[in-house]
């Protein structure tokens, strides 16, 4: 009998246990630790969102990786992953894929305007380059443009853009938007393709000197030309304008989703805004003069 009973406390003192340590798993927007995989094109707005977000709610923790969109999309499929960054559209089958390992619908969470950019040597006669001039290119044999790898970001974009697939385009690679700006100079006749946001921060040395040492070209369309300004990512004008957005398999109101409300809101947009891009979310400012 007092065998039984002894068991009987230490089987409640396990069950106990293991409740407390499951409440201790589950995060919460003010508290907890998750990881958000990002492609390298939009490294910079994800740092400065999370470095924000992380010093208003010290308890939390949101550990960056850096991967290439497709190979981050497989992630949160997995749940290796609890947040990631697109710009591209999802496929039908992709969205399927999404619904059945997530148990979630695709709602987008759209934070911010960016671009992918055409960019040459500084002392290139280059000025402009039309969409028509880019797919001859892509479809073409010389390979003149550079892209940052296969499975990123910006040849997924460009790709779906030109309403076409990535294994049907012939381009050659430098790893990293940074390196393509870095190494442009070497390949004289070479057009890098990189994110806006890799040299998008107005006041930022690093951006700077990268934005610097480059020419970015002017994209024609219909005769018109357009430059990856603002307010050409505003109106969506500037032909290569792309939205960035997070998808996430958190099916609670935890860190994932608490990250990603504040991205949208107010704050989140105003660093958006300070690095250089277009906030999606536009909110008016009432000023009332005395």
């Amino acid at each position: 009998m007092k065998n039984s009973i002894l068991l009987m406390i230490s089987f409640f003192a396990l069950m106990v246990s293991c409740k407390k340590k499951e409440v201790r798993l589950i995060d919460s927007p003010q508290q907890g630790e998750i990881t958000m995989e990002v492609d390298e094109s939009f490294a910079s707005v994800s740092e400065a969102l999370t470095d924000r977000y992380m010093a208003l709610y010290p308890g939390t923790k949101i550990n960056l990786e850096i991967k290439k969109e497709d190979f981050a999309f497989l992630d949160l499929l997995k749940g290796k992953t609890r947040v990631i960054v697109m710009s591209r559209d999802l496929t039908p089958s992709e969205k399927e894929a999404y619904k059945k390992e997530t148990n979630l619908d695709w709602l987008p969470a759209k934070f911010a305007a960016d671009a992918v950019v055409f960019i040459v040597p500084k002392d290139s006669p280059r000025e402009s380059i039309s969409v028509e001039e880019i797919r001859k290119e892509l479809t073409g044999s010389t390979k003149n443009i550079i892209f940052d790898g296969t499975n990123s970001s910006n040849l997924n974009f460009v790709a779906q853009n030109l309403s076409t697939t990535p294994d049907k385009l012939q381009f050659s690679i430098i790893n990293g938007n940074k390196n393509i700006v870095e190494q442009l100079n070497k390949f004289p006749e070479k057009i890098g393709a990189i994110a806006l946001n890799t040299i998008s921060r107005p006041y930022d040395p690093e951006s700077e000197l990268l934005r610097n040492s480059v020419k970015i070209l002017k994209v024609i369309k219909d005769n018109k030309a357009y430059e990856p300004r603002v307010e050409n990512l505003a109106n969506m004008s500037y032909p290569f304008s792309r939205v960035l957005y997070f998808l996430t398999n958190e099916k609670y109101f935890g860190l994932g989703n608490g990250f990603i409300r504040f991205s949208c809101t107010q704050l989140g947009q105003i660093v958006v805004s300070k690095e250089g891009l277009q906030p999606y979310n536009i909110f008016k400012r009432e000023v009332q003069m005395r």
